[in-house]
């Protein structure tokens, strides 16, 4: 099984009430589209890297290991999912032009962050990187493009209270059944 459709998935749970849609959606409203660019290039080049990372491991890991990083990575984001996004620095002091201020903006916001995590255990499992990145990518773009197009303020109106609830149910579920049967407990 190719890392598309579970990466798009993934991520779209884990990402949907993320730091990076309110990022895109900020920075939208005070520079335009060239932001948002920016933006999503950097979410898309490292979600190229972390494929490319869990290509690289794969062949060291034994199939339960790798299902049981699948796992960690599952319950890591369900954990973090129910708190509510924080922007600490909203890039308002940045004098860069808006394309390099949403690109690098988002690629220091979103170094490691848990959908990157996911991208790389998915990839790893099934050492498939192309289609484990386009599926981040694809995913982290329509959740920027969505921020973005509806600004901060409405982004903020959604319930995503809601989207956090079942997206902790469904990434903590799965990563405790394929947790449990990487451990032969299950």
């Amino acid at each position: 099984m190719d890392p598309l459709v579970p990466a798009f998935v993934a991520v779209l749970l884990a990402g949907a009430s993320d730091r990076p849609p309110l990022l895109a959606a900020i920075l939208s409203d005070r520079s335009g589209r060239g932001a948002l660019w920016g933006a999503i290039v950097a979410q898309a080049a490292g979600f190229v890297l972390a494929a490319i990372g869990g290509m690289l491991v794969a062949p060291a890991l034994t199939p339960n290991a790798r299902d049981l990083m699948l796992a960690v990575a599952l319950i890591g984001a369900a954990t973090s999912v129910p708190f509510p996004a924080r922007i600490k620095d909203r890039l308002g002091d940045w004098r860069l032009p808006p394309f390099l201020t949403g690109l690098l903006g988002m690629a220091v916001l979103t170094l490691g962050d848990r959908s990157q995590f996911l991208v790389f255990a998915l990839v790893a499992r099934t050492p498939d990187p192309v289609t484990g990145a386009v599926g981040g990518a694809l995913a982290g773009a329509i959740l920027l493009l969505t921020s973005a197009t509806l600004g901060e303020r409405d982004w903020l109106t959604l319930p995503l209270a809601a989207v956090r609830a079942v997206a902790t149910l469904m990434l903590g579920l799965t990563g405790a059944i394929l947790g449990l049967g990487a451990l032969r407990l299950l």
